[in-house]
């Protein structure tokens, strides 16, 4: 690569700060591409030497860079925390470097000053005070797009999820459902798989909402109202979709080689079967931005945070992602 991923520091008190160091520990071992940090250089210097760390961390200026430092040292560039972190304690001055990591980087990005995206876990609760009002980072990063309309999918081997209703309470996520959202994000899964998965025609399976798709409407009519009627209308728009499909018939590893992605109705439907697959290395890819992005699927654990105890895996997985999509719209490019 040519070119660095940016990675954004998260929730300074969570878990975020030890997944970058620990994957720059693994660079060699798990074969990373080059990578940056856009955090604070004397966090992570203080929170490497409390658990016995040797990471050596080089200041940068620009993410050009960060390639030819990446071998020997942890490339950072700098975002100043307001307060000094607690790991497990969260601290709201600190809330607008978190999204001015984020901004940042989104700007690198767009700029092509950095390859793509990678973003350690926010705590969204806490972003609120700085004038955070995004139901979580996709909807942040599609304003900064310009309002972009963006999919959420999650990645393991062997499978990919697309919840088209997100972060809603069941009975709202249900009430929301429309043909239109169906449609959408089987549009944006489809020109996804092709551009960044280098899937040539891509095969969509639609999750039914109720059991047993409805048995008809003796069950509840969402499949025969909505669902339905958006798998044809995404098939005459030339898209291989097959659909309502009872979701409990959809995951076993017979079925899952009979697409390449799963347009699903409300988020457990699409997260439970993939965090059952891998949980530890599941990555959350945000589809239809003008950039690339992609994140650990899990949380800040502010319970281990400090500890040493925080799994990479995800993180990892995010950062091979980010590059080999990189990689892809390069040579489409």
């Amino acid at each position: 690569m040519t070119l660095p991923l940016a990675l954004t520091m998260g929730e300074p008190a969570g878990i975020g700060g030890e997944l970058t160091l620990l994957a720059w520990l693994k660079r060699g071992k798990e074969g990373l591409p080059p990578f940056f940090a856009l955090d604070d250089p004397a966090r992570l210097e203080r929170l490497a030497a409390s658990l016995g760390w040797t990471v050596p961390l080089r200041v940068i200026a620009e993410p050009a860079e960060a390639v030819a430092v990446f071998p020997e040292a942890l490339p950072v560039l700098p975002v100043a925390l307001a307060t000094r972190v607690t790991p497990g304690r969260p601290d709201a001055s600190n809330a607008p470097a978190v999204l001015r990591a984020i901004t940042t980087a989104v700007s690198l990005v767009k700029a092509r000053r950095a390859a793509a995206l990678v973003t350690n876990p926010i705590q969204k609760k806490l972003l609120y005070s700085a004038g955070f009002r995004h139901a979580g980072h996709t909807e942040f990063l599609a304003e900064l797009a310009g309002g972009a309309a963006p999919a959420m999918m999650l990645v393991c081997p062997g499978l990919r999820v697309v919840p088209v209703t997100i972060h809603l309470a069941l009975r709202d996520a249900v009430a929301a459902l429309s043909r239109e959202k169906i449609v959408a994000a089987g549009r944006i899964t489809a020109a996804g798989l092709v551009r960044d998965f280098a899937i040539p025609g891509p095969r969509l399976a639609v999750a039914a909402l109720n059991p047993h798709a409805g048995e008809d409407g003796a069950l509840g009519r969402e499949e025969i109202e909505i669902i339905a009627p958006a798998v044809s209308l995404l098939r005459s728009a030339g898209i291989a979709a097959d659909g309502p499909v009872p979701a409990d018939t959809l995951f076993h590893p017979a079925a899952r080689q009979r697409y390449d992605a799963v347009l699903c109705m409300y988020h457990d439907q699409a997260l439970i079967p993939l965090k059952t697959i891998d949980f530890a290395g599941g990555v959350n890819v945000t589809l239809g931005l003008p950039f690339i992005r992609t994140s650990p699927d899990h949380g800040t654990a502010l319970d281990i945070a400090g500890t040493g105890k925080a799994d990479p895996t995800s993180l990892i997985a995010a950062l091979k992602l980010a590059a080999e999509m990189a990689s892809r719209r390069s040579g489409r490019a």
